[in-house]
Parts: C-alpha cells; structure tokens; sequence
C-alpha cells in the first residue's frame, strides 16, 4: 500500500510479505523505489528522501502492543537502505495501515493503535478515525506542507528520551562547541543537532534551494555531524541518515522558534515529526543555542509552534515542576493513495 503520511510518502508493507534475509529485503526495496538513480525513474520513489521511504508492519507480540513498525530509508541516489532512524511522519500511516491490513479490528468511531517502533525502542499511540468500522481519510485536519484537509491523526509518544543515543543529552551538556559553533546535541526521539542559523554565517529564513546551493555550509555541517557522531553515541555516522542537523533562528511567524534542517545533506522541505519535538525540547535547556532565540511559553503544557520552511509543525509538551519534559504529542494526518501490486523484475 502506498500511503502519504505526514508530510512523507512511501511503502507500506506487511512484514511477512518481505524477505527476512535483510540483504534480500533492502536488494528488493532499491529495485522498487528505482535507487540508485536521482530521479528514481525505474521505480516508485520520487526522487526526493521524503518520497523514498518505506514502512514494514507486523501484529507485535509484545505485551500492550498492537503492531511493530521498522522504518526503513531508502536512499534515492545510493544503493543504501537505513534503518538508522525513526520517522514520526510515515509513523502517522501506520495505524490507517495496520486497521486496513486486519492487523488491529476497528473500534468505534475512533480506533487507538499502539505502535512499537523497532528503530528506536519507543511507543506511540495513534487514534484513528473508523466511523462504521472502517478508516476514513476524510476530514477537516490541516497540516502544513499538505494541501487540503483530511481526518486527524494525533500521535502521542512515550519514552523519547535518549532513543537512538541511549540519554536525552548524550554529552550531558546543553552547549557543546564544535567546529567553533555552539551546538546542542540532543535526542527526544531523533538524534539533532541545534544550532544558531546566524553562528553558521545565515539568516535563517532563507529557502532549501538557496541553502543547498551554499557548499561551504553544506561542508561546514557536514564537518559538525561527522564530529557530532561519536559524541552522541552514533560512531562514523559517515553512512548514516542520523544525526539531523537543525539551524535555529527567531520565529517569524508567532511560532516559538524558526528552522531550517539538513537531512543529513538535502534541506528538509519542513522538517520531521520527531525532530519538531527533539528541537522543541532543545529550545527549553537553559544555556542552550536554541533557547537564546526561541520564544517559550509559559505553564505546564506548551504548544510550542516550530516554524520551518514551509509553515508550521505543533508540539504539545507536558513538563514536571523542574519543567523536564515528560510527555509530546503532534498531530499528523495520513492518506491512503493506492493499494496494489509492485513489480521489481
């Protein structure tokens, strides 16, 4: 089943539906998504990272859980499938999916799935809209980065912290400096790097192609990540789609901060689920970059407005009276697109 979720695209499979030999498995899926190749033109991909990506579902066997999710990465002009990192956007299909495929039964108007994400050890919990018993696409949520509205998916996720890197702060500061720029590494649910848009010689607010067309800031982050890597628990990320790297400048649009991420190498065109909510939760470490151009709000729960290249992403956090972090929802949306078969021969 091919399906947009979020502001992504990719394949949804049925795990059981795919070899279990992983060098099989990734062999088959660069044949359907056409990789390498930068316009994907012998397969399904289209030609951009957040059009290249693939989701492998099965019923879990684990206590409380419904489904397990693998997130895979398939690399457009590579032959390189990832499992490196999570993504919160193709995580918003996963339970229209697993309803559609009989792998949760509908439950009223609204079906909660809870979902294990392999990559990362976390669990989310989606609810679904199943009015008569079947997933509707219909309804009046918006997003940016999607045209038009379809029915809401909110997300809730438990047990972020530290994921991929094994602590929230896997270098134990708020403020790292690297390559002489001052830097926050962090993972609530997907490794990033933070850092000042204007300590990396930008604004902040210019578009994807103009920051893509800047080699000395595409070397300069570079240089950062790969230093970065073995700091947060990563190794050589040399290969790897881990971490992000976000530049941080004031919002502009009466958000609580602006952004601009590299993914690792192409400009996001918005920026992903879960790295909204580890930038988020960057933004609110006293001494850290972000803090010192982001506009919190006060209490207990924030929605924090994380502004990017193409709107808005809202993350709702729930802290504790150290104003820790204990909880972060987002709301995504998802949309079935066709169901059939692929052919890699």
């Amino acid at each position: 089943m091919w399906m947009r979720g979020g502001t992504s695209k990719g394949g949804y499979f049925l795990k059981t539906d795919l070899p279990t030999n992983v060098a099989a498995r990734d062999a088959f899926l660069l044949r359907a998504m056409g990789s390498p190749d930068p316009r994907q033109i012998d397969g399904m991909g289209g030609a951009d990272p957040l059009t290249s990506k693939v989701a492998l579902v099965g019923k879990s066997e684990r206590p409380g859980i419904d489904v397990d999710y693998l997130f895979l990465q398939v690399f457009v002009d590579q032959a390189l499938v990832s499992d490196a990192q999570n993504c919160g956007n193709i995580l918003a299909g996963v339970g229209p999916f697993a309803i559609e495929r009989g792998l949760v039964a509908a439950q009223g108007p609204e079906t909660e799935v809870t979902i294990y994400m392999e990559n990362t050890g976390q669990t989310a919990i989606a609810a679904v809209q199943t009015p008569g018993g079947a997933v509707s696409y219909r309804g009046e949520a918006r997003i940016d980065g999607v045209p038009g509205t379809s029915a809401p998916v909110p997300i809730s996720f438990q047990d972020t912290a530290g994921s991929s890197c094994g602590a929230l702060l896997p270098t134990g500061n708020p403020c790292d400096l690297i390559e002489g720029v001052e830097v926050t590494c962090i993972d609530n649910g997907m490794p990033v790097v933070v850092m000042r848009a204007a300590d990396l010689g930008i604004s902040g607010y210019e578009d994807r192609e103009a920051l893509e067309a800047m080699p000395a800031l595409r070397e300069k982050l570079e240089a950062i990540r790969l230093a970065a890597g073995p700091m947060m628990n990563l190794g050589d990320v040399r290969e790897k789609s881990v971490p992000k790297m976000t530049m941080v400048s004031a919002p502009a649009h009466g958000g609580a901060v602006n952004t601009r991420t590299f993914i690792p190498h192409r400009c996001h065109a918005s920026i992903g689920v879960l790295g909204a909510v580890s930038v988020a939760t960057a933004c609110m470490l006293p001494g850290a970059p972000g803090a010192s151009v982001a506009a919190i709000p006060d209490g207990a729960r924030k929605t924090l407005d994380v502004e990017h290249p193409i709107g808005k992403m809202s993350v709702v956090v729930d802290t504790d009276g150290d104003g820790h972090v204990t909880n972060a929802a987002i709301l995504r949306t998802a949309r079935k697109l066709f169901d059939g078969v692929i052919h890699v021969t």
